[in-house]
C-alpha cells in the first residue's frame, strides 16, 4: 500500500473498517470528545458502546468485521491519488463539514485538494431533451471557466454532460459515486470516470466493494448539495432524484437554481415546481456567478478557522494588467454594475467571470447595489 494520508496504521485500519458500518458521523464525534482515538472504540464492551449513546449490538458488529476484509481494502490504495478522509481530518470538505448528516468519512481518487474548492452542483435528467443537454453543456462551461468547480452525480444525461463539458476545457469536475469507488455505475462511464480522476476527483461515502443500491443514490446526492454553494436543476420531472437534491440542497440552507422551460415539457414541470415553491429562476450562467460571488463570501465567513489558508483559496490566481484595469473601475462604495460595464466597455459575460474572480481572491466585495473594492 503507497502511503497517501496522515492517519497513522491503526487509525487507518479502524477508519476503514468503520467504513463497513452503519454508524453516524454524529455518534462518532460524541465517542471522539471521550476518547482520544477511533481504534479505542473497538475495546469498549458492549455496556460502555450502549452508555455512549451507540445502539445494541454495535459490539457484535465491530466484532464481525475480519482482518482479511480490511487487507482486501488496503489494496484499492496503490496510488498517491486514493485517499481516507474521515471527519476529523483537515482534508475533509468545510462545507460539508456543516451539515448535520455530514458522512462519517469520504474515499476519494484524484485530487484531494479540490474538495476544498467553491463548488457549484450541476443536477439533472438522465434522458434531457436536447435543449436540457445544450443547456447542460453552456452553464457547466460557463460556471467552470469563471473559477468554480463543477460537482455533480457521475450519472447517464445531465450529470455526464455537465462533467464532460468542463473536462473538454481542461477544468476540474468532483463526481459523487453511489456505489464503492472500486467499482464504476453506469458502466459506460467507466472512461469519463478516468478522465475524471486524471484531471479532478471521485468521492464516494460508500465503502470499497459496495455495488449498486438504490437507497444509496438519495444518500449520495445529499453529499452533492452538501459540498457545494449552490444546485443548479437543467432538467427535472416531478419526481426525480434532482428534485431530491434540490430538496437537500434547500434543507441545508443552499441556494437553488432552475432553468425554465417550455410548459410542454415535463422534464421541465420539476424545474417550475420549484420556482414555485421559490427557487430562483435563472436564464443565463451569469446570474448564478452573480449570486455565487455573494456565497462565497458568505462561506468564507462562516466556516471562519474550521479551512487552512490553503483550502480557502479556490485556485492559483495572478492579478495581470487586465484586472488590474478592472479594480480601478471600481470605487471604494458601492459600484453598480451599469457603472462597470460603462466604464469598461466589456461584455456583461465577461466581466462577470472577472468580478467572480476577484471577489473570491479577496480583492473586492459584493455589496447591495453592486461590488466595491477592499481597502486592503
Amino acid at each position: 500500500m503507497t502511503k497517501t494520508n496522515t492517519l497513522d496504521t491503526a487509525e487507518f485500519r479502524a477508519w476503514l473498517a468503520l467504513s463497513h458500518i452503519n454508524i453516524s458521523r454524529a455518534k462518532l464525534q460524541h465517542f471522539l470528545e471521550h476518547y482520544s482515538s477511533i481504534e479505542q472504540i473497538f475495546e469498549l464492551s458492549e455496556k460502555q458502546l450502549i452508555q455512549l449513546g451507540f445502539r445494541e449490538g454495535l459490539k457484535k458488529r465491530l466484532e464481525a468485521i475480519d482482518d482479511s476484509l480490511i487487507e482486501q481494502d488496503l489494496t484499492w490504495f496503490d496510488s498517491d491519488d486514493k485517499h481516507l478522509i474521515p471527519f476529523t481530518s483537515d482534508d475533509y470538505p468545510g462545507l460539508l463539514r456543516e451539515i448535520d448528516s455530514a458522512p462519517k468519512l469520504l474515499f476519494v481518487h484524484g485530487k484531494k485538494e479540490l474538495l476544498q474548492h467553491h463548488q457549484i452542483a450541476i443536477v439533472g435528467s438522465r434522458n434531457p431533451t436536447p435543449q436540457g443537454k445544450d443547456n447542460a453543456i453552456e452553464f457547466s462551461r460557463t460556471l467552470g471557466k469563471a473559477g468554480v468547480v463543477i460537482t455533480s452525480g457521475l450519472a447517464l444525461g445531465v450529470d455526464g454532460f455537465a462533467h464532460k463539458a468542463v473536462l473538454d476545457q481542461g477544468l476540474p469536475t468532483i463526481a459523487v459515486a453511489g456505489t464503492g469507488l472500486d467499482r464504476v455505475y453506469p458502466a459506460r462511464h467507466k472512461e469519463l470516470a478516468q478522465r475524471i480522476v486524471e484531471n479532478g476527483a471521485l468521492v464516494s461515502e460508500f465503502a470499497l466493494g459496495t455495488g449498486v443500491r438504490a437507497t444509496h443514490f438519495p444518500a449520495r446526492n445529499r453529499i452533492i448539495s452538501g459540498m457545494s454553494l449552490g444546485t443548479l436543476v437543467v432538467e427535472a420531472a416531478v419526481k426525480s432524484g434532482s428534485l431530491i437534491t434540490a430538496r437537500l440542497a434547500m434543507e441545508q440552507g443552499r441556494e437553488v437554481f432552475a432553468i425554465p422551460g417550455s410548459i410542454h415539457n415535463p422534464l421541465a414541470r420539476g424545474c417550475h415546481l420549484l420556482i414555485k415553491q421559490g427557487v430562483k429562476l435563472v436564464e443565463t450562467a451569469e446570474e448564478i456567478i452573480e449570486e455565487l460571488g455573494a456565497l462565497a463570501t458568505w462561506q468564507t465567513e462562516s466556516l471562519g478557522e474550521n479551512k487552512s489558508d490553503q483550502a480557502s483559496e479556490p485556485a492559483e490566481f495572478e492579478l495581470d494588467q487586465e484586472y488590474q484595469e478592472l479594480i480601478e473601475q471600481i470605487d471604494y462604495e458601492p459600484t453598480s454594475m451599469d457603472k462597470i460595464l460603462e466604464r469598461t466597455g466589456l461584455e456583461i459575460d465577461v466581466v462577470s467571470h472577472m468580478l467572480l474572480l476577484l471577489e473570491l481572491n479577496d480583492h473586492i466585495v459584493s455589496v447591495a447595489g453592486g461590488y466595491q473594492r477592499r481597502k486592503s
